[in-house]
């Protein structure tokens, strides 16, 4: 009994931390070691589970799909060194900018396209905030419309492959459906890759941004003064072409490889991030100081990301130790009404979590906690990874602790309020949970393409 209240203090240890503005990967290794001692002391908790923490560091650090983490994040810098979203911004703008509500479907669109060829989130919502948020405002856009819509287009690299989120949660509900075979006592060699997840995710990304382009529409023609025509420069269909073709190419090239079964993820990622490099090299932006910046901005993402996955890995080995997903499959038994109604709980508990922590910490603290759970039940695990990555991309939105609402509030005038940043980003968030509801109703919204491809 008193194991199972430690794993819960735990847990609520760790967000109470999280909250004071800690680094993350500390907080998760520091508290699972406090509470691995405080065990030990009471007599509540085996030392010698701490001996399987070096074996599952070399694991993760040897993990050839992880690999791909630092060579997306290098592609996703690149691209927005080369400043590719200034030139398809203007040429976007220019083509729909002079209709109502125009110029918000041309941020939509170039954020699509970014989130395809970056999938860094931040540097998505950086760089439309510096772009197209003033060129919105001077324009007579609601600042709560124009803010909302930077904000949730800069999301789309959440879902959209090829996605940093998507490789770290395919790594992760890997292990989860391996782990739910063994709990069934079936022996299967077939397990769930990064690129099942990213066939899986094209459907309901594409989606997504048409859902986002359909309010845009809607509030311009219900309330014209919030999105009205502006003012832009026209631009000809060969500039446009010109714009939007490398990355359109690059996006062919990393997708069309893992699609195809000509590369893996990790593959491919090489292929984009020289691609990438090739790419700002033809537009006389990869002189060496900008190289240097590029080079040590990804190390430091990518030393971030792999130093919380180390403070994970601790995390989740003690919580285990204490028998703490023992106590959480208990609960789900106790619940009644079947495999949905424990899915809408860890989803109910994910998005309210997704307001005070970042997807990350989720992806790996609680993901391997209530995958392989889940996964035991029947749910398809390619469907179910697509539901955890839309429902983790409203942590972004989400107030207080919303990612991208830091980013834009960080480059956005004095003149839009942080009420304003909050109160937009509210429709767009209703818009990722109805996603959520049309893929729990229909499966072959994601399924159905995975099928085709033969995943």
């Amino acid at each position: 009994m008193i194991e199972g209240q430690l794993a819960l203090a735990m847990f609520v240890v760790v967000c109470g931390i999280l909250l004071l503005g800690f680094p993350v990967a500390l907080t998760l290794g520091g508290t699972a070691l406090g509470f691995a001692a405080l065990g030990v002391l009471l007599g509540h908790f085996d030392a010698t589970y701490l001996t399987a923490l070096t074996g599952r560091i070399f694991g993760t650090m040897s993990n050839e799909t992880l690999v791909a983490v630092p060579l997306f994040i290098l592609m996703g810098v690149v691209l927005e060194r080369a400043k590719i979203a200034e030139d398809l911004l203007a040429n976007l703008a220019g083509m729909f900018g002079a209709r109502p509500g125009g110029l918000g479907l041309a941020v939509i669109l170039v954020g699509a396209l970014l989130a395809a060829s970056t999938g860094i989130v931040g540097a998505t919502v950086v760089t439309m905030g510096v772009l197209a948020l003033p060129t919105m405002l001077r324009a007579g856009y609601q600042p709560q419309l124009a803010a909302g819509t930077i904000c949730a287009t800069g999301t789309l690299g959440q879902i959209i492959p090829p996605s940093i989120a998507l490789v770290l949660l395919g790594d992760t509900m890997s292990s989860a459906y391996q782990q739910a075979q063994l709990k069934m006592n079936i022996v299967n060699t077939q397990t769930v890759s990064v690129g099942d997840l990213f066939v899986g995710a094209i459907v309901p990304g594409i989606v997504l941004v048409f859902l986002y382009l359909a309010y845009v529409l809607i509030r311009a023609t219900v309330q014209p003064s919030c999105a009205p025509p502006a003012t832009v420069e026209e631009t000809d269909m060969r500039s446009v072409v010109t714009a939007v073709l490398p990355p359109l190419g690059l996006i062919g090239l990393v997708l069309g490889s893992i699609l195809v079964g000509a590369a893996t993820p990790t593959e491919a990622a090489g292929v984009g991030a020289v691609g990438a490099l090739v790419l700002a090299l033809s537009r006389g932006a990869l002189s060496l100081p900008v190289l240097q910046d590029i080079s040590q901005s990804t190390l430091f993402t990518t030393s971030m990301v792999f130093l919380i996955l180390i403070g994970a890995a601790l995390f989740s080995l003690v919580f285990r130790g204490f028998g703490g997903d023992t106590m959480i499959e208990s609960f789900f038994d106790a619940l009644g009404g079947g495999p949905h109604t424990a899915l809408l709980v860890v989803m109910l508990v994910m998005f309210l979590l997704g307001f005070i922590l970042d997807f990350i910490e989720i992806t790996f603290v609680v993901v391997p906690v209530v995958g392989p759970i889940l996964l035991a039940m029947g749910f398809d695990p390619v469907w179910l990874g697509i539901m955890i990555a839309v429902n983790l991309q409203t942590s972004f939105l989400t107030p207080p602790f919303g990612f991208a609402l830091f980013y834009l509030r960080g480059v956005a005038p004095d003149t839009v309020s942080t009420g304003a940043i909050y109160s937009g980003v509210l429709p767009f968030v209703l818009i990722q949970l109805l996603l959520l509801a049309l893929m729990w109703w229909w499966p072959n919204l994601v399924l159905w393409l995975p099928g085709v491809m033969g995943r």
